[in-house]
């Protein structure tokens, strides 16, 4: 069994206020996309550098360090 509903196209005034509201907050918003977003331009950044090219080496020695200190301490136990 189906149920039909009468579905009129004519709109309230309260849904003509709300989707004009909408509208404008939309063109408000898309206007407002060219402002800057926060993160590359903030002052939390301002000042710092990028990691040099190097960095991969002192992830390397400090990897060895590491495995170096755990090889020690693991035959100085046996």
């Amino acid at each position: 069994m189906a149920l039909f509903v009468q579905h009129k196209e004519t709109r309230s005034e309260l849904q003509e206020t709300v989707a004009t509201d909408l509208r404008n907050r939309a063109e408000k918003k898309a206007k407002d996309a060219e402002r800057p977003d926060g993160i590359t331009d903030s002052q939390f950044i301002k000042g710092s550098k990028e990691s040099s090219g190097l960095l991969w080496l002192w992830l390397l020695i400090a990897g060895l360090v590491i495995v170096g200190v755990i090889l020690l301490t693991v035959s100085s136990t046996s």
